[in-house]
């Protein structure tokens, strides 16, 4: 599944003066990443604020991106959570994934499964799923991390989970995965601030948040890294590195929706609690950087 190899983005949710879905700046935002060249789009993950929205606003969303991405780059959506069987039966019910080339599935969150629980949860949720799987590995947002040998076991088990999100910013983890997995299983970072060395370690892209305010230099980035040509990429990662370090640093999506909307990219720089936007002192910042 080389479509989902490169520079994908983890697309933001934008809201309007309501605190509903603004259309029009999500199909703004749709094709200012296609137009800057990423290579798949990701839905309904973390920094699209998944977790505050419905089941009905959920379809929306798929539905709007689907539409406007015209069927130009593979689309990934996130379908997970920490009750397995209410995953399932998401996955069995949903008409949209009709429309989606993947499935972006976060380990379960707050009930803390040990290993084997991990992997009975995709085991189940592999069994069930009838669109390749990406897992999903973020422990400092869940409160626990699926170790290398049961990321490992559940893809040479299941020929359909064919790549991982893994954004645990542990480089022997890192260096585990890459040297456990099967070829042509994908490693994909979730971190914006070391894909550098995680592609150069041998990972196959990344899932960026970044990507949304600055796509074309994110793609040049790991198109460099791809192409062998490290003094390039080291340029651009330190050209990107305060701007990177800006977008987390009161959290995501706070961040990159500062930036969006500084940008004049998404209209309104609204979001929903229990997130609230930067401090004005931030997004001066990084209204500054971007200028």
């Amino acid at each position: 599944m080389e479509m989902f190899a490169g520079t994908g983005v983890a697309l933001v949710t934008p809201f309007d003066e309501n605190l509903n879905i603004d259309e029009r700046s999500l199909r703004r935002l749709v094709n200012y990443v296609i137009e800057g060249g990423v290579d798949f789009l990701v839905a309904l993950g973390t920094t699209a604020e998944t977790a505050t929205l419905t089941r009905e606003e959920r379809a929306e969303v798929v539905r709007i991106i689907v539409e406007e991405n015209r069927g130009r780059l593979p689309l990934m959506a996130g379908v997970g959570g920490n009750n397995t069987a209410e995953v399932i039966h998401e996955l069995r019910t949903v008409s949209w994934l009709k429309d989606c080339q993947a499935i972006l599935s976060i380990t379960p969150f707050y009930n803390k499964p040990n290993q084997n629980g991990l992997y009975q949860h995709f085991k189940a949720i592999a069994e069930v799923a009838t669109l390749p799987l990406c897992l999903y590995n973020v422990p400092g947002r869940t409160g626990v991390n699926m170790e290398a040998t049961t990321m490992v076991r559940l893809a040479e088990e299941f020929p359909n989970i064919i790549a991982v999100k893994e954004a645990a910013g542990n480089f022997a983890q890192a260096t585990s995965i890459l040297k456990l997995k099967r070829p042509e299983f994908i490693a994909l970072s979730g971190e914006d601030a070391i894909v550098l060395p995680l592609m150069a370690m041998g990972f196959s892209g990344v899932i960026s948040v970044a990507a949304n305010i600055c796509p074309e230099k994110y793609v040049r980035l790991v198109n460099s890294i791809k192409q062998g040509d490290l003094l390039t990429a080291q340029h651009i990662h330190l050209a990107m590195s305060e701007l990177c370090q800006l977008l987390f640093e009161e959290g995501n999506p706070a961040g990159i929706k500062a930036a969006l909307h500084a940008a004049g990219i998404i209209a309104y720089n609204n979001l929903r609690l229990p997130l609230t936007p930067v401090s004005p002192e931030l997004y001066d910042k990084i209204k500054s950087v971007l200028s």
